[in-house]
């Protein structure tokens, strides 16, 4: 693996993100790895939605100079937002905590009250992110899901 590009100092809390992504990414490949459950998958989901804004607003203000970075930057877009899909698809493949009643929260429902079962943040983080992503691309672009589970 190429070692990344140093950040200037102006940028320590994504030195600081990616550290601990690095962190956490060998502590999962040294020890015997804890299956992955539904609090992971929200965490991972939860970073790959700030990335995915991240990355929003880099391509807006790179877009008007440099317009070929700009394309290459909504492709990184775009492919992160299907990351975040597919994890958030995974979260409700994943069986609900024991503690739960089951079926009790299982489905993204947005007719829910915010205030309701904690599960209920990862689908408001995405439905959040997906009206950004389909402001700024085509269905045609969105379609690159390859794993969709036949729904």
């Amino acid at each position: 693996m190429t070692p990344p590009t140093p950040l200037p100092d102006s940028h320590p809390y994504l030195r600081a993100a990616t550290a601990g992504i690095r962190h956490h990414t060998r502590g999962l490949t040294t020890s015997a790895p804890a299956p992955t459950d539904r609090v992971h998958l929200d965490t991972v989901h939860a970073h790959l939605t700030a990335l995915h804004h991240l990355l929003d607003q880099l391509t807006d203000t790179t877009r008007t100079t440099w317009p070929t970075a700009g394309r290459h930057l909504a492709g990184a877009h775009t492919r992160l937002w299907q990351a975040a899909a597919e994890v958030h698809d995974a979260f409700h493949t994943l069986p609900a905590t024991p503690a739960a009643a089951p079926g009790a929260a299982d489905e993204c429902d947005p007719n829910r009250l915010p205030e309701g079962p904690p599960v209920l943040t990862i689908c408001q983080r995405h439905l959040t992110a997906g009206h950004a992503i389909r402001r700024k691309t085509t269905p045609a672009d969105l379609r690159g899901h390859v794993t969709h589970c036949g729904r």
